[in-house]
This record gives C-alpha cells, sequence and structure tokens, in this order.
C-alpha cells in the first residue's frame, strides 16, 4: 500500500504532458477563407493583387481558386464545393459543369446570384461583386488573369473606398424614384460602363474569341502549303499530314461552334440574357427590401396614404421593368459583337475545309486517271497477247508430227512464219480500233 501510494504520489507530482498542437482551422463557410492562412505574392511575383493560400482539409477536394474583386484586387484561395456553394449561392450541379468531365464543354449560365462560365480553358463563378476562376495557375487561363488584371483597375480606379459606397447610395436613391442615374456624355461619344458581371463576361469572350482565332490562323499557316505539296506529290507522308491537319481541324471547329451555339441561345432567348444582369437583380432586391421596411416602419399611417405609397412604389417597378429592354439591348450588342466574330472565325475554319475537300478531289481525279490509264495499258496488252497467243497455236499445229504435205515443199518455212506473223499483227489492229471505235481506249 505505502508503495502504492508512493507511485501515486509521483505521478501526481510529475509535470503535465503537452497536448499535440491543434488541427489547422477549417474553411470558413460564411466567406470561402481560411483562418491562418499564407499571405503571397501574386501570379509571377506581380506587383497587384496578393495570394491568400489556406492549408487544404484532410481528405477534403479543396481546389485553388483566384478571386477578382471590382476594384481589380486578387487573391489565390483554397477552397472545397461547399465552401464555394455557400459563397456564391449555386447549387452542386453547377460545380460538376466546371469539373473535368465537361471541360471541353462551353455554357453561360445565368443562377439568382451568379453566372457560371465554362468556356474552353476558362472556368469561373461571376457575380455581381467578384469573379472567381478556377486553376488560374494553368497556361492556358494566364491570359485571361492578364486581362482581367490590366482591365479591371482601369474601368474600375473609381470604384474604391467611400466612392463605391456613395455611387451605390445615387444608384439606389435614382431607382427608388424610378429613374436611372444621367450617363455622363463623353466626347468621343462612348456608352455607359458595362456592369462587372458583363465586364468580366466580354474579358472571357474576348480571351476565347482571341485564343480561337490564333489558332485558325496557325491551322491556315500549316494547312495550305501541305494541301499544295500533296496536290503535288501524292505520297504516303503527305496523306498522313493531311489526316492530322482534318484532326486538328474538326477539334478546332467544334470548339468554335460550341461557343457559337452557346452565344446564339442566349441572343435566343430574352429572360436568359435578363437573368444575368446581375447587379439589377442585386438593386432590385435592395430596394424590395427598402420599400419593404419603409412599409412596415409606417404602418400606422393610415390606409388611404399607404395606398398612394403602394401605387408609388408599383410604378417605380414598372419604370425599372420597363427599361430592362435597354439593358437586354446592352448586353445582346455585346454577345452580337462577339457572335460575329465567332461566325467569322467558323468562316475561315471553312474555307480551309473547303480547300481540303477541293484538294482531295483533285487528287482522286488524278488516281482516277491513273487507274483508267493503267486499265487502258492493261487491255492493250490483253489484244496484244490474245494476237501472239495465235500465232503460237499456229505454231504449235505444225510442231505436232502429223505427216503433211507441206512438210515436202522446199522453202515453205518462212513464208508461212511471215506470214502467220503479219496476220497476228493485223488482228491486233483490228481489235485495237473496234476498241477504240467503242471508246474503250483513249485517242
Amino acid at each position: 500500500m505505502g508503495k502504492g501510494e508512493s507511485i501515486f504520489r509521483r505521478r501526481k507530482n510529475a509535470p503535465p504532458q503537452l497536448l499535440p498542437p491543434p488541427s489547422p482551422p477549417e474553411v470558413d463557410a460564411s466567406t470561402g477563407n481560411f483562418n491562418n492562412s499564407v499571405v503571397a505574392g501574386g501570379i509571377g511575383g506581380a506587383a497587384t493583387g496578393k495570394a491568400l493560400v489556406g492549408k487544404k482539409k484532410p481528405g477534403g477536394a479543396a481546389k485553388l481558386w483566384m478571386r477578382f474583386d471590382r476594384t481589380g484586387h486578387s487573391e489565390l484561395i483554397e477552397c472545397d464545393k461547399s465552401a464555394i456553394i455557400k459563397r456564391v449561392s449555386i447549387p452542386a450541379r453547377d460545380l460538376r459543369i466546371l469539373g473535368p468531365i465537361f471541360s471541353h464543354s462551353s455554357s453561360i449560365l445565368a443562377r439568382e446570384k451568379a453566372i457560371v462560365v465554362n468556356l474552353e480553358d476558362i472556368r469561373a463563378i461571376i457575380t455581381a461583386e467578384e469573379v472567381l476562376l478556377l486553376d488560374p495557375l494553368r497556361q492556358e487561363v494566364l491570359p485571361f488573369v492578364d486581362q482581367l488584371r490590366r482591365q479591371l483597375p482601369q474601368s474600375n480606379t473609381s470604384n474604391n473606398g467611400t466612392g463605391q459606397v456613395v455611387a451605390q447610395d445615387e444608384e439606389m436613391q435614382s431607382l427608388m424614384s424610378g429613374q436611372w442615374l444621367p450617363v455622363p456624355e463623353a466626347a468621343e461619344g462612348m456608352r455607359a460602363e458595362l456592369p462587372f458581371e458583363f465586364q468580366v463576361l466580354e474579358i472571357a469572350l474576348e480571351v476565347v474569341c482571341t485564343f480561337l482565332d490564333s489558332k485558325v490562323v496557325d491551322l491556315e499557316r500549316d494547312a495550305y502549303p501541305i494541301l499544295d505539296e500533296l496536290a503535288i506529290n501524292v505520297s504516303t507522308k503527305n496523306l498522313e499530314h493531311v489526316r492530322s491537319l482534318k484532326s486538328n481541324l474538326t477539334r478546332l471547329l467544334a470548339s468554335v461552334q460550341k461557343v457559337r451555339d452557346e452565344i446564339e441561345h442566349l441572343l435566343d432567348d430574352n429572360e436568359d440574357m435578363a437573368q444575368l444582369y446581375l447587379t439589377r437583380k442585386w438593386i432590385q432586391n435592395q430596394q424590395s427590401e427598402v420599400l419593404l421596411g419603409a412599409m412596415v416602419s409606417n404602418s400606422i399611417v393610415p390606409a388611404g396614404t399607404r395606398l398612394q405609397r403602394l401605387n408609388s412604389a408599383t410604378s417605380g417597378s414598372l419604370t425599372i421593368n420597363h427599361l430592362n429592354d435597354h439593358d437586354v439591348e446592352d448586353l445582346e450588342m455585346l454577345l452580337e459583337a462577339y457572335f460575329v466574330q465567332l461566325d467569322r472565325t467558323r468562316n475561315k475554319i471553312l474555307s480551309v475545309r473547303e480547300y481540303i475537300d477541293d484538294t482531295e478531289d483533285y487528287v482522286n481525279i488524278q488516281l482516277d486517271n491513273q487507274r483508267n490509264e493503267l486499265i487502258q495499258l492493261q487491255l492493250t496488252l490483253t489484244i496484244a497477247s490474245f494476237a501472239i497467243a495465235v500465232e503460237t497455236v499456229i505454231a504449235g499445229i505444225f510442231g505436232m508430227n502429223i505427216p503433211c504435205s507441206l512438210y515436202n515443199i522446199a522453202g515453205i518455212f518462212w513464208p508461212i512464219v511471215w506470214g502467220t506473223t503479219a496476220g497476228c499483227i493485223i488482228l491486233f489492229f483490228l481489235i485495237l480500233g473496234y476498241a477504240r471505235w467503242k471508246k474503250l481506249l483513249g485517242s
């Protein structure tokens, strides 16, 4: 018992064990950021933008995203699907569209608070305040990142700090009165600046169209020499080059066609284009909340006054809905510009394909001509073989060991040989003339 007490006292007086350090913090569901994150420089050590990289959750499927806000500030964040879904309020199936399974598809989906963009290698989620870009460090995505960094700060230099809040307050007040803010007329007659989501969408379309157009230029530069060489010399090597060329052309045409069809789908439906106007929906939601708050706060006002205010609010909403057509026109003009550019790119590809088809037809004509010449040669040789076979039959008949009175005539051998040969030659030309008469042989 005394020994047990000594052991117990020794353990009791021993220093406490050090606990292991706590696990790294999880992703904040409200913001999508990580606590205790490491701040580093932007891509390639760029001066603008900062990188906010968090630690991965054990066993989680966190991916690298780049965030751009209205003012052009950028940061790298690492988030999983649940954090992105809570951040931008989109269904989980939209994130599957941005996954590797649909990497070669093109889509522009409008949601309540976001636009899901999947155009070639650009996979992004655009909201009224920011854009989240998936896999920003890929070589194919870097031109889009550079364009965002160059164009967003230039178009939003005045939307920082208090100026942004004041501008939003003025816009809210103008909407409350059913009027839009006056558009400042520039000396060059430029139209009003597009909303943030349209600016990002325009940059994405510009990068994609430029990329596809450059691919078409490379295709044209490589295609015409290869096709001209094939027209001169039909060889296995040249045919292999044309086969590879046609494969590249088919893939490029499919990419251009998918982006073009997606823009055409949006142009055919005004409701889909109206859903892309995230800034307008955000302002209208704010307006509805302000009107609802005003009605609740003024609930003690008589019914007649409330009815009058409700009618004025309804008229203001009708004014906003009436102005929606103009906003759709702005987006329609934007999409039509890139639709025309894609259509021009598609026509270039079709021109190359027509040149390929023409070259293949020319090569087939050459091969058919050679095949016809071989057939004619084969027919001529067959006629000659038949004439020679007749002389061979005559020689075989005379070579038999049969008694014949011609054997007793002196000097009869050569006249028979030359006579038989002349007859075979005459037979050859007769059959050849018949074949030409029937147009079985060329002239």
